[in-house]
């Protein structure tokens, strides 16, 4: 039996999105890419995936896992922002709304779609104080100038990569619920640690060893974790917004 899941009050398009970052990750697989959760059928108000069957994690499972995440990171994308390959409609994270349009600039790309909107929904419903409002703002204007373009190409990413969405099965890690698009590959890193994941460590070294990251990533974790923390201050209260004011004071010691 398929895993339905339904909405009845499903935004116009939202599980074609869904299918449609399913599809595009999955690309990646007979390369060696991540495992995706197969789409059996999807409409407007549902999307009917396989069953996944939850097993206990395993070191060798984590590790198996983190060198699949770099071939699909490996795949790459268009630019930073672009949607899914053959996706005209609308991209979400979540629930909510999100911006993919291409962008040469990964820091330009990131503030603007990524931070900002999010931000802005959490001052306006009282989740996020002036002062850390302001500091998210300082991190998104040096972003906007350009030191965190490093030479990393866009990269094929998950979006939304927290424990939830990485399932442990007996045939290995499984990923569900994407918010794909061309992005920063530390960006599904930080997210991963940003809510733990089992065998984080075993993860992140089997991809490093994989697909070697760039000197002083561990710096620019809270950095890459600005995205998750404004999507959850605008959405599930101040703890966030404190959150999110905390990675931003230790982003702007990395951007400076």
């Amino acid at each position: 039996m398929p895993f339905v899941k339904s909405n009845p009050h499903a935004p116009p398009r939202f599980f074609e999105a869904e299918a449609a970052g399913l599809a595009w990750l999955a690309q990646a697989q007979p390369d060696g890419g991540a495992r995706i959760v197969r789409v059996e059928s999807v409409g407007l108000r549902s999307i009917e995936l396989e069953q996944l069957v939850p097993a206990r994690p395993t070191p060798d499972a984590a590790a198996e896992f983190g060198r699949a995440l770099a071939v699909t990171h490996r795949a790459g994308a268009g630019e930073f922002g672009s949607p899914p390959t053959g996706w005209g409609g609308p991209n979400f994270i979540g629930s909510r709304p999100m911006s993919c349009q291409p962008e040469t600039s990964w820091g330009r790309f990131y503030s603007q779609q990524r931070v900002r909107p999010f931000l802005e929904i959490a001052v306006s419903v009282g989740s996020i104080d002036a002062d850390d409002a302001d500091t998210v703002r300082a991190v998104c204007e040096l972003l906007e100038s350009g030191p965190a373009d490093d030479g990393e190409p866009a990269r094929r990413i998950h979006g939304d990569l927290w424990n939830g969405n990485v399932i442990f099965t007996g045939d290995g890690v499984v990923l569900i619920d994407p918010a794909a698009h061309g992005g920063h590959r530390e960006t599904d890193l930080a997210m991963l640690a940003l809510f733990g994941a089992p065998h984080l460590e075993v993860i992140v070294d089997a991809y490093d060893t994989a697909f070697p990251l760039r000197t002083g990533w561990r710096d620019r974790v809270p950095l890459h974790q600005l995205h998750p923390l404004a999507v959850h201050a605008a959405g599930h209260g101040a703890s966030y917004g404190r959150a999110l004011g905390d990675a931003a004071r230790h982003a702007l010691d990395t951007l400076r």
